[in-house]
Order: C-alpha cells, then structure tokens, then sequence
C-alpha cells in the first residue's frame, strides 16, 4: 500500500472539540496531535450550518472553526461535500430553519441546481488550499430514498461529474472520491455479493458499477456500510459478520484496480438499540480494523458520536472532560502501530478465537470469545481476559 495514502481517522458530528470551550479545544486538539490521523467534515450538517445561506452569498464560519480544528490537531483534513443548501432542493433562500435541517437535509439538489452545487464544492476547495481530500455527497443521499429499489444513480453521477469538474478547474491537485454508497446487505435476496454475513443489495453493485463506468475521473473509491444484516442481525455472530468488510473490499478491489478504497463510515452494532458490554465493543471494533487492514482497504474513516454532555461509550473522547476514552485510544493506537505502507505480517493465533495483527515491531491480538484464553502466538504464550485488546513488541 501506498504509505502516501493515510489509514485511519474519524468524521466530525454534530458537536465536536470546537463546540465546547476554548480549553476544551485545546485539550483534545494536543492529544490527537500525539498521534495525528484523518479528520472529516461534512460542508453542511454535522456541526455545520448553511455555507451558501443565498446564491454567491457564503457562510464560512461553521467550516473555518472545524478545519481550525483539524489543523491545530494534525489532522489531514478531509472534506465531505455534501450536503446542499435549501434553495438549490426547493427551499427557500437564507440560513436554514432549524424546523427544515432534520426534514429536508438529506434531500439531494435539483437537477437545475447541480451546476449551483459544484460551484459551491469549487468555492470551498478554493478557501481551503490545505485540504486535500475531497469525497462527493454523503450516501446517496436524496438519490436513494428507497432501498428496495434501484437507486437514481444516473442523477448521482452527473451531479458527481459536475463536481469533479469544478473542483479540478480550481484545484488540479485536489484528490476527489465517490461514490460514497452504503454497502448495506439483507439475510436473503439476489446478489452476486453474498457470504455467511448476508447477501449485500444488488442495488448498490448496480449503483456502484454505472458509476464506476460513467465518472469523468476518481482519486479513489468510497464507499460505506455495516456488518449487521438488515440492521440489526448479526450472521453468524458479531465478530463473523466483520468479513463483509473484506468481501466488500475485494469485489471493490477487483473492478477498480489499484484506485484506493476509502470505507467513509463503518458501523458494527446493530441499529435496534443493543448495548453490548463496552470490553465487547471494542474487541469488535479492533477486530473490524484488523479486517480492514487485512484487506487491503486504504482508510477507513470512524464515525466519531460526540455530544457535549452525558455518557458516550463509544466517543473518542470524554464529553464533559475531554480526556481520551478507549475508543480514541484504540483509534490512536492502530494509527500509529498500522499506518499505511506499514509491513504486516503472517502471524497466527493457536486459538482461533484470538485474532492478530502483525507487523515487524508490534502485534495486536483481540479475544473474541467471552472466556480467559491462553494462547501461542509469535512463538509466545499469551493469557488473554474475555474481548481483551492485548498489544505487544516483537
């Protein structure tokens, strides 16, 4: 893998460091900045309001604080362009209503308006030099509002061309992505993506496919999705289900060549509110990056749930406080062990329930079972705790 290509990283939500305090930001800001990764920011929603609240009439400030942030903490900025102003999807002019963000955010522009869209993605490559990564629109969204049935990819990708165009008149060295479709997959249907995870929507590969044939051009290829089956199944446990993301990877791997695969979000406990014990959780969550790396998927970006207050077991960081919490370490821990271009190697676990990951100076191991193992790997013996996340030198 190409070491010029980042690895690891998270999207900035709705709340995130810079809607704290001053302090606050400062703190979380030189922690990542030990150990620097991806950052994402969506252009609007997700902690930023309208950017273009009236035609050639611009909204920076939402975005200058978040890409502050993201440089003041080393991150390699990445920016999301998506999603569109009112006026561009049959709203009115002037800053959003707070009534219209949950309604209409996610509806796409109107056909007369994707040229409105791609001026205003060349307007914010412009402003922001510094960021080199640039994913277009979020999920299809308001291009597929029915999964059961085919999505508007022809609409998706003449709205994806404009853009490319646009940004690449401004920024030729800007690196551009789509098509940000969400690989999400049913317990039974027809598809030629299937696996003892389940059997991943014929829609999206369609999708997926005239995309791929009919873009002008693509720096790499997004995608995202979640091992839960029909959101909430999990086939034929939590942590089997994790090899569609290497099933998803290597169809993608096949049909675009050596074109980098980003995974944009990846989600791995079910949508039906189940709350796992948190050792669970994250012995999932380091075994779906182990599977990422495996694959050869080039990043894979998490979806940071940041709220300002109240208990948050999956935040990177402590809401109130701002110290780190298990999953901004974990994050930061394969960020620095397994970057891109890192040497993995062939390590094997004598227990099958102990996976690994290798690489010349250091190894992780993570207990997928909820029972004490003890175990042989590296020619070493290992006792791990149930889900433990065990790292050691080599």
């Amino acid at each position: 893998m190409d070491p010029a290509w980042p690895r690891w990283g998270f999207t900035h939500a709705g709340v995130s460091a810079n809607n704290v305090t001053e302090r606050f930001e400062q703190d979380v800001s030189q922690r990542l900045a030990q150990t620097p990764m991806l950052q994402n920011q969506h252009i609007m929603g997700f902690g930023a309001l309208n950017p273009e609240p009236r035609p050639q009439e611009f909204f920076w400030e939402d975005l200058d604080s978040r890409t502050n942030l993201m440089k003041q903490s080393g991150g390699t900025q990445v920016i999301t362009l998506c999603c569109a102003p009112d006026w561009m999807k049959g709203g009115p002019e002037g800053p959003t209503e707070e009534s219209a963000w949950a309604e209409h955010l996610e509806d796409a522009p109107y056909p007369e308006h994707f040229d409105d869209f791609a001026k205003l993605a060349a307007a914010v490559a412009s402003r922001y030099r510094d960021v080199k990564y640039f994913m277009v629109w979020n999920e299809l969204k308001g291009f597929w509002k029915d999964h059961s049935q085919p999505a508007d990819f022809k609409g998706y990708t003449e709205l994806y061309n404009k853009v490319y165009d646009a940004v690449k008149a401004v920024r030729p060295d800007a690196k551009i992505g789509g098509p940000y479709i969400g690989f999400d997959s049913n317990k039974t249907g027809e598809s030629e993506l299937r696996g003892p995870w389940g059997v991943v929507n014929q829609n999206a590969l369609d999708a997926f496919e005239y995309w791929f044939k009919n873009k002008k051009g693509a720096d790499f290829i997004v995608v995202d999705g979640a091992s839960p089956t029909d959101a909430h199944e999990l086939l034929p446990d939590a942590f089997g289900a994790l090899s569609k993301f290497s099933a998803v990877t290597t169809w993608l791997r096949d049909r675009t060549g050596d074109l980098p695969i980003w995974w944009s979000e990846w989600y791995f406990v079910p949508e039906d509110g189940t709350t796992w014990p948190e050792t669970m959780r994250l012995a999932v969550q380091a075994a779906s990056m182990i599977e990422f790396a495996r694959s050869g998927a080039t990043t894979a970006l998490y979806w940071n749930p940041q709220t300002k207050g109240g208990a948050c077991q999956a935040c990177m960081w402590a809401p109130q406080t701002g110290a780190e919490l298990p999953t901004g370490r974990l994050m930061s821990d394969f960020a620095r062990w397994f970057p891109a271009g890192a040497e993995l190697q062939d390590v094997a676990s004598s227990d099958p329930g102990v996976r690994v990951l290798a690489q010349p100076q250091r190894l992780v191991m993570v207990n997928t079972t909820d029972g004490q193992v003890t175990t042989t790997v590296d020619g070493r013996k290992f006792t791990l705790k149930p889900y433990e996340i065990k790292w050691s030198d080599r």
